[in-house]
């Protein structure tokens, strides 16, 4: 199948390089996506809201005559939740990596610093410390290198959905940082945070043991996790 890959904040598409090899050897085409205002440090960034992350992606998945499949990790989970919503038949299952989809007008995270127009990467002690789990001194040091400031746009703007068919498009959540029991249970006390996830139709919920960002600190098992929930897809 094609898989569509799609960065989480400050990150570009060379941030899934450890987790393509077990796609391409499974026998997936892979598709990692670098997101508008992520190409270098000196792209501009002014104007950049998740809509045209959304659009963009959107735009990558009509190029493709089958249906594909969407991975977003962290952030990326928003932008892949509205393609769903506007192509849901396009879509094949999409796959949440520490991540989930976000309700009608929710921001991806409107918290964060920013610097004029664009969020640059915090310092670490902003993270909780589950975020930051098996990321040693080293992996920090790689992040904090290829880091791209994020548009503030795109982490402030509510995302828009329309489709109530975005729920037929089925899903998988990888759970890093804690537990999918949190999630399942969450879902079952109808708590308004997993309200958009508890109505996907067609729902996985995996773990993978680690920080929010595996595809660093575990990247070949987040590429077999990828892969098992492709199977017989």
């Amino acid at each position: 199948m094609d898989v569509i890959l799609v960065p989480g904040f400050w990150l570009d598409a060379s941030s899934w390089s450890g987790v393509t090899p077990a796609l391409v050897e499974a026998g997936h085409r892979v598709h990692p996506l670098t997101l508008p205002g992520l190409e270098s440090r000196d792209a501009p960034r002014a104007g950049i809201g998740l809509q045209d992350h959304v659009d963009f992606v959107a735009q990558v998945v009509d190029r493709f005559d089958e249906p594909v499949v969407l991975v977003g990790h962290s952030g990326g989970g928003a932008v892949i939740h509205g393609v769903a919503d506007a192509r849901p038949d396009r879509i094949a299952r999409a796959v949440y990596v520490d991540s989930g989809p976000p309700g009608e007008g929710e921001p991806i995270n409107d918290g964060l610093p920013d610097d004029g127009g664009e969020i640059p990467l915090p310092p670490w002690d902003a993270f909780e410390e589950a975020d930051l789990i098996d990321l040693d001194d080293a992996l920090r040091a790689e992040f904090e290198a290829r880091a791209i400031p994020q548009p503030k746009g795109v982490a402030v703007d509510g995302i828009r959905l329309t489709h109530e068919r975005r729920f037929d498009v089925p899903a998988t959540v990888i759970a890093c940082e804690f537990p999918s029991q949190v999630l399942r249970d969450a879902m079952a006390a109808g708590e308004p945070w997993v309200g958009e996830l508890a109505r996907i139709k067609d729902l996985e919920l995996v773990d993978l043991p680690t920080g929010h960002w595996p595809q660093f600190t575990r990247p070949k098992e987040l590429g077999a996790a990828i892969v098992q929930a492709l199977r017989d897809r």
